[in-house]
């Protein structure tokens, strides 16, 4: 979960609440511009959302999306905001 990984919040996460999120932010790849896509872990009681948010190129025309992501545990939310760039096998890479 891209931009949340490195954060106080996401070292939390455990490796089911990640299975869930990359999840997340695969659907979210092909998702439409806003739409909020959820996940949530019932063990944990750790969730949070991906919303897609921009569409563009970078500097050498790859396809990129900007994402707004929320981490909740505890009680406690975390949000950031990450960018995603499809790479010439169609797999995606966070760039930001």
């Amino acid at each position: 979960i891209g931009a949340l990984i490195g954060s106080d919040i996401g070292h939390t996460l455990d490796e089911v609440d990640r299975m869930h999120a990359d999840e997340a932010v695969n659907k979210a790849h092909d998702a439409e511009l806003g739409e909020q896509i959820s996940w949530n872990n019932p063990e944990s009681g750790h969730y949070g959302t991906v919303t897609p948010t921009r569409d563009g190129t970078s500097d050498s025309g790859d396809y990129c999306r900007e994402f707004y992501e929320t981490v909740s545990i505890g009680g406690k939310t975390e949000d950031a905001y990450g960018v995603a760039c499809r790479q010439p096998d169609g797999s995606w890479r966070i760039v930001q």
